[in-house]
């Protein structure tokens, strides 16, 4: 049967799709879970004479020559009992683009893995081996504890990087550049973009290099890799973190064909990252992910209405007030 292209979808209809997914009601409970805690939380904790904000997807530790970047990731229960072996993979996987996000290159991998059966337990494994030799970067460590009814599994990554990117520092007038590898498919019923497992190891490390080369040369300003919440999460975050806001053009958002809009927007897609580039730098930027096979657009422009606005063709709507 001939694909049929769904019907077009007026931006009123996507905002209450974004709303309702599962991403992004995460990422609000995450919200209200972290602001319970007080104050304290929100201001930056010294280490040495540093000032560690929080925030981003990795602690940031400066060091006499740079700074030492520490993550870690807790997968979800059901994922995991379901998909182990993609979960093991995509546990490793996600560590890496946090580090990467930031500017830095991962050195190693840990893990703490509750196995719900003996069976369970090596796919998980198998997984976690199989992105950490795809990747080149060693599992090192970690804890098993027996016992457990279900699966649950966390990995944390040690990382290292020269010049530092953050979410804060995102400034009106960048360009917002949206970075998808959208040579993939969706994982069974997941919204999960795999454009990692069958590509080659030397592509997917090559790729990694990517977000460092372009913090070192002083290129990008502030970057988040695209996470569970998705490209709309993603950009929340770093836009209220940043004290800022954007219009950003749905339209001009790398896409693969025939996946309808609202779940490519909520999707978590392998590779992806939303950088925050002087516009004097924007093409440069678009051009290096475009040169590895990698899509890159620049889908709006920050400003300082301190919120989130969508356009969708003809129309335009305020999504999220920060």
């Amino acid at each position: 049967m001939p694909y049929t292209a769904p019907p077009p979808i007026h931006l009123r209809e996507l905002e209450d799709r974004l709303r309702s997914s599962p991403g992004l009601s995460q990422k609000t409970g995450i919200k209200a879970a972290y602001e319970s805690i007080g104050d304290s939380v929100r201001l930056p904790h010294v280490f040495g004479s540093a000032m560690v904000r929080l925030g981003d997807d990795c602690a940031a530790l400066q060091t006499a020559d740079g700074w030492l970047l520490f993550a870690i990731e807790g997968l979800i229960e059901g994922f995991v009992n379901d998909a182990p072996w993609f979960a093991g993979y995509s546990a490793v996987m996600v560590n890496l683009s946090d580090i990467s996000a930031m500017g830095g290159r991962p050195m190693a991998v840990t893990d703490a893995l509750w196995p719900g059966s003996e069976a369970s337990a090596k796919e998980v494994w198998a997984g976690m081996l199989a992105a950490s030799l795809a990747y080149g970067v060693p599992i090192v460590g970690g804890h098993t504890a027996h016992g457990s009814q279900r699966t649950n599994l966390a990995v944390s990554v040690l990382g290292r990087a020269n010049r530092l990117l953050t979410t804060f520092d995102a400034k009106p007038g960048d360009q917002l550049l949206v970075a998808l590898d959208l040579r993939g498919e969706l994982f069974d019923d997941y919204p999960f973009w795999n454009a990692s497992t069958h590509a080659l190891p030397q592509q997917l490390r090559d790729d990694l290099e990517l977000m460092p080369k372009l913090a070192e040369d002083g290129l990008c300003c502030a970057a988040r890799d695209v996470s569970m919440g998705g490209i709309v999460g993603t950009l929340i975050m770093i836009l209220e973190n940043s004290g800022v806001g954007a219009l950003i053009d749905l339209e001009a958002i790398p896409q693969p064909e025939h996946l309808p809009l609202d779940l490519w927007l909520t999707c978590f897609p392998s590779f992806g990252y939303i950088l925050s580039v002087p516009e004097r730098y924007a093409e440069e930027v678009r051009n290096r992910f475009l040169a590895r096979d990698l899509a890159c657009e620049a889908v709006g422009t920050v400003n300082l209405e301190g919120a989130l606005d969508f356009r969708l063709g003809s129309e335009q709507r305020r999504f999220w007030k920060f």
